[in-house]
Order: structure tokens, then sequence, then C-alpha cells
């Protein structure tokens, strides 16, 4: 089932997005084994996402071949075991976390890349900066020596109303196109999910993230120590 279901979002996405760009397919491992993540790689899943930092680590030997991505909200205290091992975090919500990244980062002399978080739909439940303060807060993350800003990430809402979901896409890739126009390391914008990419790519996303759609329902295992 996953070979399939890879091979058919691969397909799917093979044509690129309305702007003539290439969508890059990050396959989110949240609970899954490294059986599981290893075929989704041999059918050609190039990209991987972990939610939590605990299986990041406990995944990491595991599992071969493809770019390690962090995709879930990231605690202060656990970014010393992400440093040297993410190609992409998608989640940099707040300056403090900025701070912690560009501290343990200039220690290992590593350069983290990092996508800015915006609440797009300024939702309580949601982290990520508002989306009128996305521009002042690239501007001063760009400033870290350590840090290097390839784009900016979004969740949207869980809504039945497709124009205010299309609306909030193109806010979205609005402040995409603003910030690549000032720093040519902007590549990235993060945005889709099993349940809506369709509706992201069709409005600028470059790169989603898939879990259910390639592995199926999710099992959540019990918590072990409270850990993240």
């Amino acid at each position: 089932m996953i070979t399939e279901n890879v091979k058919k979002a691969l397909a799917e996405i093979a044509g690129g997005n309305p702007f003539g760009e290439k969508i890059t397919l990050v396959a989110a491992t949240k609970t899954r084994t490294p059986d599981e993540i290893n075929e989704a790689i041999a059918a050609g899943v190039c990209d991987i996402g972990e939610n939590k930092v605990q299986e990041f680590t406990e995944k990491y030997d595991a599992v071969h071949g493809a770019n390690r991505h962090f995709i879930g909200h990231l605690q202060t205290n656990k970014v010393k075991y992400l440093i040297g091992k993410t190609y992409l975090i998608h989640s940099l919500d707040r300056t403090e976390l900025a701070d912690e990244l560009q501290k343990r980062a200039q220690r290992a002399d590593w350069t983290a890349d990092c996508l800015i978080e915006v609440n797009i739909g300024s939702e309580l439940s949601k982290s990520g900066f508002a989306p009128e303060n996305a521009e002042a807060a690239y501007a001063k993350l760009r400033g870290y020596p350590n840090l290097r800003i390839r784009g900016v990430m979004a969740m949207l809402p869980l809504s039945e109303d497709t124009a205010l979901l299309t609306s909030l896409c193109k806010k979205m890739r609005a402040l995409f196109e603003t910030l690549r126009e000032k720093d040519k390391n902007i590549e990235y914008l993060s945005m889709g999910m099993s349940g809506d990419w369709r509706l992201c790519v069709e409005n600028g996303s470059n790169m989603i993230r898939l879990g259910t759609s390639l592995f199926g329902p999710r099992r959540y295992p019990a918590p072990e120590n409270g850990q993240n």
C-alpha cells in the first residue's frame, strides 16, 4: 500500500505547481516504523519529516536515504538533539527558539536551514508568527548568522469554506514572493497536508507534508515519560 500511495502522489505532483515550480513531497512519518519509512523511501520519497524530537532521534540511524526535516513544534530544550542532523526545520515560530538555535548551531559550527512558521489562520491553538508580523520577523531572523531562512510554512485551519482557505493560501503565496524578492535563499512555501494539499498547490505551495495519504491512518502509542 505504501509503495503504491507514494508512486501515485509523486505522479500527481510531477507537473509542478501553476507557478512553474517543482513540488517537494515531505513524507510525514509521525508514529511510523523505520520499515514503513524505508519502504516509502524505496518507492521514491526523498524527504521525510518528524513531528517529535524523540521519534526523530530514535529512528535516525534506522532510516536511510532521505533528507531529514523537522516539522513539529520544537521546544527550546530539545533543540540540542537536532543540531547537525536536519535538512530543514519547518517550525521556526518564535524569537526564543531562534535564539536557542543560533546558540547551539554556532557552537557546532553549523548552519540551520529553517522555515518561518506563520499562523495564517490566526488560530489560538496553533503556533507561528502572526501574518501581519511575518515580514518583521523575517527581517530580524535573517540577521542570525547561523540560521538560514529558506522560506515560510503554514497550516490551514480545518474548514469547509473553500473561499476562505483559498484566500489564506494566496496571502501565504504573496508573503513568500515578497520575501523571495529580498533574499535568494528563499525557496520553499511549505503548505498542504493530506486533507488540503491539492488546494494549497493550486494556490502556489511548492512543498507538501503528507502522512495518512501515504501511510494510512496513524497509530498512536501510549506516551512515554511525557517526552515530546
